[in-house]
């Protein structure tokens, strides 16, 4: 099973230093954050400035990891997508944008959000989950187009904490966006609290573009690494390999000191199962 890591794991270290690091341990895959010391670009739920993120800068980093034989499996934004103020999100969406034009531009074929929350009123609200699920309808319908414009893909995150909470609930919202070009990023531990493992592929796997390596209790807010949380790992991996084999599993969470034993857990699973 071949496996990566998100770079926003080493946030001390270059994109050299990841590339090389990576592939010295045996690493495959990336979701590159733009998070390094060298291209501290990445804000989550917000946005920073891009203005000398220039087409020639974005080339070399990704090249970086290319050199090394690391794929990169997706370029993660991570903005608010559900932002009430209009301005704001507008600038949001432009941030999403700059960020496909240069996964398009260097061959990488997915980019990757959560919903996006307002500070302090993360989750379902009775009063305003309605307006936020068709308010998050609307921009993913237009960030698919603009995502088919570009030749790429959107993967979307879902998560328990947020307004596309479920399995069954990602469906029906994939099914309302209606884009090709929109698909999932498959986090199981953020659905675990409301969908079973079985539950995710049954409703899922023709969606899935790529998947996040971490776990969770079914009560936590926050999650942990693999084989820390409640996820039942024999049978997600037995559904992996038969529904999604080869999709890239890109671990998070992990660090520069755990993250080749929490690749050797997920393996240790894989034989196991």
């Amino acid at each position: 099973m071949r496996i990566g890591v998100v770079s926003r794991s080493f946030p001390h270290l270059t994109n050299e230093e990841v590339a090389a690091l990576l592939a010295e341990s045996g690493f495959t895959w990336t979701e590159l954050c733009l998070s390094q010391t060298d291209s501290n670009y990445w804000r989550y739920n917000g946005r920073s400035d891009l203005s000398d993120l220039t087409d020639e800068r974005s080339r070399e980093i990704v090249e970086t990891y290319r050199r090394h034989n690391i794929e990169v499996a997706s370029i993660g934004v991570f903005t608010n997508l559900l932002e009430t103020d209009e301005s704001e999100l507008e600038q949001n969406l432009k941030y999403f944008e700059r960020h496909m034009q240069i996964a398009a531009l260097n061959g990488v074929p997915i980019v990757a959000t959560e919903c996006g929350f307002i500070p302090g009123q993360r989750g379902i609200h009775a009063d305003t989950y309605e307006t936020a699920f068709e308010r998050l309808v609307q921009q993913v319908r237009y960030l698919g187009e603009r995502a088919g414009h570009y030749g790429i893909k959107l993967a979307l995150e879902p998560c328990v904490l947020d307004v596309v909470p479920s399995a069954k609930r990602t469906a029906d919202f994939l099914e309302q966006v209606g884009s090709p070009h929109v698909q999932i990023l498959l986090d199981p531990a953020n659905l675990i609290a409301n969908s079973s493992e079985e539950e995710m592929f049954r409703y899922l796997a023709p969606h899935i573009a790529y998947f996040h390596g971490k776990d969770r209790k079914v009560n936590d807010t926050y999650g942990r690494v693999v084989g820390d949380g409640d996820m039942d790992w024999h049978t997600f991996l037995n559904l992996y390999h038969q529904h999604t084999e080869g999709v890239p599993f890109i671990l998070e969470y992990v660090n520069i000191n755990n993250f080749c034993e929490i690749r050797d857990r997920v393996l240790a699973f894989d034989r196991s199962r």
